[in-house]
């Protein structure tokens, strides 16, 4: 992974003007190198400054959105494996709102194609699942743009502390009531019955 983010930083550093390009290129290229959205983020706040690290970010993060968006139906197997964490992780009757989701950005080790699947469950026209990328994307964007050369200096009981919090946030912003149709719950209990 280090050898990763050293060539994104000799690719950018010697891109001069097309800089930008290959950095939000890079973010698409992010998800099959198997780094962290954090980590690209860091080093595009290192790169460019707060503003325009966090700029390039939320465009570079939106096109893996869009990517995401386009793909994920083409790719059945990838779905079906996506939908199992889910189930796993929050629940199968669960949906997630996009405060939780944007919460949920912000913890490192949540993955990002994973949140992006429930925002399209939670979203699924194109219009409004842009809309919440870009709600969900922003956050992610300017706390690790900001705040990442000081994350390193955090203290274990302090990250605790923080990832204690931002679970508090998913809880509060949860929605208050969950809806299965009566064909689901009630071809769930002739499962269990019959099994």
């Amino acid at each position: 992974m280090n050898e990763n983010l050293s060539l994104l930083l000799i690719m950018v550093e010697a891109g001069g003007i097309f800089a930008p390009v290959a950095f939000i290129l890079f973010h698409l290229l992010r998800s099959f190198l198997f780094i962290p959205v954090s980590v690209v983020v860091i080093a595009g706040g290192v790169l460019f400054g707060t503003v325009w690290g966090t700029i390039y970010s939320v465009i570079g993060l939106m096109g893996v959105s869009i990517f995401f968006y386009a793909f994920i139906d083409r790719m059945p197997k990838t779905q079906e494996r996506i939908i199992k964490i889910k189930n796993r992780w929050f629940g199968e009757y669960r949906n997630l709102t996009v405060g939780q989701i944007a919460i949920l950005r912000l913890i490192p080790f949540v993955h990002y194609h994973l949140l992006s699947f429930c925002l399209k469950q939670r979203k699924p026209r194109f219009k409004e699942y842009m809309k919440a990328s870009l709600l969900t994307n922003i956050p992610i964007a300017f706390f690790f743009t900001i705040f990442g050369e000081y994350i390193s200096t955090f203290t274990p009981s302090f990250i605790i502390l923080i990832l204690l919090g931002l679970t508090c946030l998913v809880y509060l912003l949860r929605e208050k009531q969950n809806v299965i149709q009566w064909k689901v719950f009630f071809k769930r209990t002739k499962e269990k019955a019959a099994g």
